[in-house]
């Protein structure tokens, strides 16, 4: 359908409250195919929805073009059924669920979900003399930046604008889009090194600015409830994205920009972590150390002496250093023999004085300066160029280095100081300036190392380490961590919000260096505290300088013991922990979510991040503060949570003084939630899907609960779309006098369906039972008078449905 408007004077001359810019003028619109123009006195705007849940504004001002690339949207518009209406002077253009309303005098451009107004453009695009970029200098070379700025409502929180540490709510902030690494941080970081151009609001919907260059996200820093979007260039597109819930919300936006692949199953796994590991012979003496220990390990990750003899000076040599290495080829064999993956740190900077800089210089591979000659600068590792991953000798070369070091059978990569660490603003790319590159850099190199795992090995999952990319980054597979962290109660203190925030913004692997990163603090409580919130974050891996070891087989016996204890925990989640990555890639949920996803109401949760839920089943409140010994915890009201150690029930909707315990942090687990644990290993590689244990928490408030657990062998890429998998069915309902719970199974076309061996325990269970039937045969089951708990073994035929009844008497 085709709809021509030209504009008309009109008698509704009202003054609305919120009006836009003012010396925006109306013209004429268009609505055709799918795409509505708005044509005003300065410029065009071009709404376009890609779901009902999405809706895209353009806005191209006169004598530009419109930019159509998108460094983040994936998604190709959707055949969306629209309404469109022109009465008075409002045209509305509408989904099922979203509705854009452009007011044609006095201009005004609003947007509503289900009759709900989201938010509304205030001033819209304008341009405007820039303020300085305090923590960017250098790095703003226009005279003048654009603006988009939008009215908010006066009691809404924010979030967003990557990782920072702020506290969860954002509003009151201007923060800078500017990758920049902090070193040392703690309690508080205005700008980290993976900055999203993202805004999330209390009132259940997200802006994603769609555009690379830097610039700043303006959270009503001068509380005149505006939000403001400035950068120094690109384009001037957002989407508004809603939903009914925040998992919608984020489903939403992971389909636009893309979902994050699968990773391995041994990204789940322990890693052995260090500024580093000098030698050939050091590395293999340090896994040799976990498995004397016993302590369950499943990679290990090489920083910079793997190329070099000295922390300086050697940086670009991207080679195995022969005389600290001797036999890498070997070294790797013998790691993959003890189960344990071998990662490499890399750096997309080419020394001066690396073995590899006249080839760099000879191939054509480095950005470049004004002249045209390779840009050359000084950084803490010495004088330097950077690699131009945006042209073809560049791209070509890096990706050449990655696919040998795959060969050798390397299968994992760690991207360093890619923000990129020291950008000047006079470094010209092939696409563009620094500037405009800046913040995609990491995204663009993540991508880079993905393709290439992927060319050199197409049936292995990549696993990549990051510390900087920008929205959308999640579909390159990357795992980011949250930067040189202070090895302080501070530094722990900040972390589970910058994981939660990420999350929220479609990046759900972010994770910390356990123990802290930076500084030389030996102090066994603070690495037992981080390491124990480690078991519930998405990656465990603790890292650190080495003036403090990382590992904890070389800490103090107590350290140690609680150390192990930890890592023991995170294995024997192993299957629960593998179906929140499922989650993540097939619907965009993130591992840990904040409190307010439970109760989205209640305003007392919408800046809280001391307790979170790992998955939709538990609830964890990390110790914090040193010599804690009792803690508040919330308890969401949506359900009753057992204490995952003692049983306790606690009734939801209360806030509790819990008792903390040395050796783990305070968890718990929601009432009717099945949690599968796999039995101990000393690698994932030795991980027995066909015998695990299955814990019911029976309650008698949860009449019905049903969960499903997802399963496959752990390496297959696309497994899903390949058929090679199986998701488990549990169920469980409550009837008079007895529980009834049901296995089923839904199995891959190119999946085997297996005998699984389950150990089964209900809690809970206050008397014991008078009869239990597994299938037609009466069994007898194990109950325990002292913890009211019961266990029978059940062995599933998963090709077939199995019923198991627990009768009682009155």
């Amino acid at each position: 359908m085709k709809h021509i408007i030209f504009g008309i004077l009109t008698l509704f001359v009202t003054i609305q409250i919120g009006a836009q810019n003012k010396n925006r003028i109306y013209k004429s619109h268009n609505e055709e195919n799918g795409l509505l123009t708005v044509v005003t006195n300065d410029g065009d705007y071009n709404f376009q929805f890609y779901s009902e849940d999405v809706v895209e504004t353009s806005f191209i001002p006169k004598g530009e073009n419109l930019k159509p690339e998108s460094h983040a949207v994936i998604m190709t518009p959707q055949n969306v059924k629209t309404t469109y209406d022109y009465s008075g002077n409002k045209i509305t253009y509408s989904s099922d669920a979203i509705a854009v309303t452009i007011t044609t005098q006095p201009f005004r451009i609003s947007y509503s979900y289900k009759g709900k107004e989201m938010i509304s453009e205030k001033r819209g695009y304008f341009k405007s003399a820039h303020q300085p970029m305090e923590m960017v200098k250098g790095n703003i070379v226009a005279d003048e930046t654009e603006k988009i700025e939008f009215n908010l409502t006066k009691e809404e929180a924010l979030y967003g604008g990557g990782a920072r540490a702020l506290g969860m709510n954002r509003r009151g902030n201007r923060l800078p889009l500017f990758n920049r690494a902090h070193y040392g941080y703690e309690s508080e970081s205005k700008l980290m090194n993976y900055t999203m151009p993202i805004v999330m609001s209390s009132n259940k919907y997200m802006i994603h600015f769609d555009n690379a260059p830097i610039g700043y996200l303006d959270f009503d820093s001068k509380n005149d409830n505006t939000l403001t979007y400035e950068t120094i260039s690109g384009r001037k597109t957002y989407q508004i994205i809603a939903g009914e819930s925040w998992y919608d919300i984020i489903g939403n936006y992971t389909k636009l920009t893309g979902k994050q692949p699968m990773l391995p199953r041994w990204a789940l796994g322990n890693f052995s972590s260090r500024f580093g590991y000098h030698s050939q012979k050091e590395t293999i003496e340090t896994i040799n150390k976990f498995q004397e220990e016993d302590i369950p390990v499943d990679a290990i990750i090489l920083d910079l002496y793997w190329f070099g003899k000295e922390v300086k000076g050697t940086m670009g040599n991207l080679k195995f250093f022969r005389d600290s290495f001797p036999n890498p080829e070997q070294m790797i064999k013998d790691l993959q023999s003890k189960n344990v993956e071998t990662i490499l740190i890399t750096e997309p900077f080419v020394l001066t004085t690396s073995n590899r800089w006249n080839e760099a210089v000879n191939k054509n591979i480095l950005a470049k300066d004004s002249l045209g000659n390779p840009a050359r600068y000084d950084f803490y590792f010495g004088n330097t160029g950077i690699i131009d991953i945006y042209s073809d000798n560049g791209n070509r070369w890096f990706k050449d280095i990655y696919k040998d070091l795959s060969q050798k059978g390397v299968t994992g990569f760690w991207g360093d100081l890619g923000e990129p660490e020291v950008h000047p603003d006079w470094v010209q790319h092939a696409t563009g300036s620094s500037g405009e590159v800046h913040n995609i850099y990491g995204h663009d190199w993540a991508k880079l190392v993905y393709e290439s795992s992927l060319e050199s090995n197409p049936n292995l999952r990549p696993f990549i380490l990051m510390r900087a990319g920008y929205s959308g980054s999640q579909r390159y597979g990357m795992v980011p961590w949250s930067g040189d962290v202070n090895r302080t109660w501070g530094g722990l203190q900040s972390q589970p919000e910058i994981a939660l925030q990420m999350g929220m913004q479609g990046v759900s692997f972010m994770h910390s260096d356990l123990g802290g990163f930076a500084g030389a603090n030996l102090d066994d409580e603070l690495y037992a505290r981080w390491l124990q919130y480690g078991v519930f974050q998405p990656i465990f891996r603790p890292h650190a300088q080495e003036d403090v070891p990382s590992e904890p087989v070389f800490r103090s016996d107590k350290a140690k013991n609680f150390a192990r204890y930890a890592i023991e925990m995170r294995y024997r989640m192993l299957p629960y922990n593998y179906n929140l990555m499922y989650q993540n890639h097939k619907y965009g949920k993130p591992l840990m979510r904040p409190l307010f996803f439970e109760e989205p109401d209640n305003s007392k949760l919408f800046d809280y991040s001391e307790t979170y839920l790992w998955g939709n089943d538990i609830l964890v409140a990390p110790v914090l503060e040193a010599g804690k010994t009792e803690q508040n915890v919330y308890f969401p009201s949506t359900s009753n949570w057992f204490n995952i150690e003692t049983d306790e029930i606690i009734e939801g909707g209360q806030t509790k003084s819990v008792a903390t315990h040395p050796a783990y942090i305070p968890t718990y687990v929601r009432a009717g939630a099945f949690i599968p644990l796999a039995k101990s290993m000393q690698s994932t590689k030795d991980y027995d899907d066909s015998n695990f244990q299955l814990q019911y928490y029976h309650s008698d408030e949860v009449l019905k609960s049903e969960r499903q657990f997802y399963s496959d062998d752990g390496k297959t890429v696309d497994a899903i779309e390949k058929g090679k998998f199986q998701i488990l069915e549990f169920e469980a309902e409550i009837k008079r006098r007895r529980i009834d719970i049901a296995f089923e199974a839904e199995t891959g076309r190119n999946y085997s369906a297996e005998t699984k061996t389950i150990e089964l325990t209900l809690h809970n269970i206050q008397k014991e039972p008078k009869r239990i039937k597994v299938g037609k045969k009466n069994v007898k089951g194990k109950y325990n008078s002292k913890y009211k708990t019961l266990t029978l073994n059940v062995v599933w035929d998963t090709s077939k449905k199995q019923n198991i009844r627990v009768k009682f008497s009155k």
